[in-house]
């Protein structure tokens, strides 16, 4: 059974950082891309970042790019995000997820987390 737990959310003020984490188990995490998304209220879940299966590739939606970074630790089955220079617009529940291919498409992903409250204050 596939399981992603993420954490790391919270409150924070405009201009500073967090790290969200997510855990995954259940089947060879090295053998999966890792993505993460974000959605608000009355709007489409969107693409923020995602890392190939070495950690040597990776994608990010234009916003975030030069203050998110993501990464993975295959060893401890984790993928990382780590956001800086936080904005009242980075407010989202986040979520991660697995797929075979590093994409924007969310269709391609078939296990997601249940996501990780972020909210920044402005």
């Amino acid at each position: 059974q596939v399981q992603l737990v993420e954490s790391g959310g919270g409150l924070v003020q405009a201009g500073g950082s967090l790290r969200l984490s997510c855990a995954a188990s259940g089947r060879t995490f090295s053998d999966y891309i890792m993505g993460w998304f974000r959605q608000t209220p009355g709007k489409e879940r969107e693409f923020v970042a995602c890392i190939t299966r070495s950690g040597r590739g990776t994608d990010y939606l234009d916003s975030v790019k030069g203050r998110f970074t993501i990464s993975r630790d295959n060893a401890k089955n984790t993928v990382y995000l780590e956001m800086t220079s936080l904005k009242a617009e980075d407010t989202a529940v986040y979520y991660c997820a697995q797929s075979q291919i590093c994409t924007r498409t969310i269709g391609a992903y078939d296990y997601w987390g249940q996501g990780t409250q972020v909210t920044v204050s402005s």
